[in-house]
């Protein structure tokens, strides 16, 4: 269970929520008491563009974003020494300066498409790469895009990001589809009724799903009228147990005690009782 931990003032969800460095290890402390394993840290919002949220979220310089997430990082590694931390970045410095304050994982959401900063720094610290696939630039990522076979158009760009990334040395690689990253909704239901064949590239399987338009829209029953993002836990828990079924290995959710609950659960059906 990955958790999301924002540091940003305009994420779709929680930003601004955490604007100090003290305010963010109270909720990474939180996160891991609901159980989580990782604390993914961001610092540059990466809102798509669209109906769903308007413009989308702009780019912010490396200098920045390392001001916003090496302090958390520091201390999270520091209070919180159980637990992994991702940061969630696709510029190579931030990755190094979140490696050098301790993190464990580089979280990519760009697939290595930016350049192999990320992957390097990845690589020389001997660190999990997440390849993320999407559409478009970060700072301008689509919320929807065209597509003749979105299952197989994801695949082959993981594919090209996990080349990528292990050409530049990552031994670890972890795959996103990218849920809602250029995928509308029902292009969403497609790639997720289809995940096995994510599974199916060898690489363990990120997800995120939490608190998106698609969770919306199936909370409301419109397309065109998606519920608040306030009201979209139970939507989002059960697309998690979707992915979860259907082989992801990792969830990355902003509600980790409720997803925890729900994949424990799972994990108990599996192998037969509780103990």
């Amino acid at each position: 269970m990955v958790g999301v931990l924002n540091v940003t003032p305009d994420s779709f969800y929680d930003g601004g929520s955490y604007p100090t460095v003290e305010a963010a290890l109270a909720r990474a402390s939180e996160m891991a008491d609901e159980g989580a394993a990782v604390i993914d840290v961001g610092g540059e919002s990466t809102r798509p563009a669209g109906a769903a949220y308007g413009a989308g979220a702009g780019a912010v310089p490396a200098d920045v974003e390392i001001d916003r997430v090496v302090p958390v990082i520091e201390g999270i590694v520091r209070t919180l020494p159980h637990v992994l931390v991702s940061v969630d970045t696709y510029k190579g410095e931030v990755a190094r300066a979140a490696l050098r304050a301790g993190a464990h994982i580089v979280n990519d959401v760009g697939g290595v498409r930016e350049g192999v900063g990320t992957a390097r720094a990845a690589a020389d610290y001997g660190a999990p790469l997440v390849v993320m696939h999407a559409i478009g630039r970060p700072g301008a990522f689509p919320h929807t895009g065209d597509y003749a076979d979105v299952v197989g158009q994801v695949i082959d760009g993981l594919e090209r990001s996990i080349r990528a990334a292990a050409a530049a040395g990552v031994r670890d690689i972890i795959v996103d589809p990218g849920f809602g990253f250029g995928k509308g909704t029902d292009q969403n239901l497609v790639l997720l009724r289809h995940l096995d064949r994510v599974v199916a590239l060898g690489r363990p399987v990120l997800v995120g799903l939490s608190r998106k338009r698609t969770a919306g829209v199936l909370a409301s029953g419109e397309e065109a009228a998606p519920a608040p993002v306030g009201e979209r836990l139970h939507a989002s828990l059960g697309l998690a147990a979707a992915a979860a079924a259907r082989g992801a290995m990792l969830v990355r959710a902003h509600d980790v005690a409720a997803t925890v609950g729900l994949l424990r659960a799972m994990g108990a059906v599996a192998a037969g009782g509780a103990g």
